[in-house]
């Protein structure tokens, strides 16, 4: 299965603030756990790519939390950046 890619860089290549939007984006669906340290969800989470902050979401969340999956993907298209698809046994950390 695919999972679908948010990158923090604008349609026009412009570098997506604040630097943190990854984080806070993940945080939705985020833990704390007994260790006092945050546990993403599988279905979002935060990595960079290349350089860039992205998330990562896998298709999955659509089903789990639609209201979730539909305020992401409006937002980011709100925001123009950049969406794709990456097969689930690349890697996602570069």
């Amino acid at each position: 299965m695919k999972k679908i890619i948010i990158e923090g860089v604008t349609e026009s290549g412009r570098k997506f603030r604040p630097s943190d939007w990854a984080e806070r984006m993940s945080g939705s669906l985020s833990t704390f756990g007994s260790d006092h340290r945050i546990h993403y969800s599988p279905l979002l989470h935060p990595t960079t790519i290349n350089g860039i902050k992205c998330i990562i979401i896998d298709p999955k969340l659509k089903e789990a939390a639609p209201e979730t999956y539909s305020y992401i993907m409006s937002w980011a298209a709100n925001n123009e950046l950049k969406i794709s698809e990456m097969d689930e046994d690349m890697p996602s950390v570069g």
